[in-house]
């Protein structure tokens, strides 16, 4: 690997740690759901009970996403570094791990940085739609 290939490892993988302000956002918005799901439900309109539930469920979706993205960052960091050695050998790995299926050809590392990318970039979209969620259901909890 080069020193053009690590560098790209390097911001790939700075560009997905920034991205954790959405993690953390997300979090945010399915903790605080869940939080007025469990104490005021009651006292909500349907539809402001649908938005935090749909919001706090698609939490459970954008925390898978968050944490691999987190994986990925971590992964790019250490293929920059040099700790994983090739691309060949991180392959292996997530072989062995069940992460990779077995048999499949070496992918080139700008395809990983496009994916990593695109996964971000959905990541990104699932926090905006909480966001909307939870923005329609503190609208409308006064609607009874």
């Amino acid at each position: 690997m080069n020193d053009n290939d690590r560098a790209l490892c390097a911001a790939t993988a700075h560009l997905l740690r920034a991205s954790s302000a959405f993690a953390w956002w997300g979090l945010a918005l399915a903790t605080v759901s869940v939080a007025v799901l469990a104490l005021t439900s009651r006292s909500l309109s349907m539809l402001s009970c649908m938005g935090f539930g749909a919001t706090a469920i698609l939490g459970v979706f954008e925390r898978y996403m968050a944490l691999r993205v987190h994986f990925d960052a971590r992964l790019f960091d250490d293929v920059g570094r040099g700790t994983i050695g090739s691309l060949a050998m991180l392959d292996t790995a997530l072989q062995r791990l069940g992460l990779r299926q077995a048999g499949s050809t070496t992918r080139r590392l700008d395809d990983r940085v496009l994916g990593a990318r695109q996964l971000m970039q959905r990541h990104t979209i699932a926090v905006a739609c909480q966001s909307a969620l939870f923005v329609l259901a503190l609208l409308t909890q006064d609607l009874r």
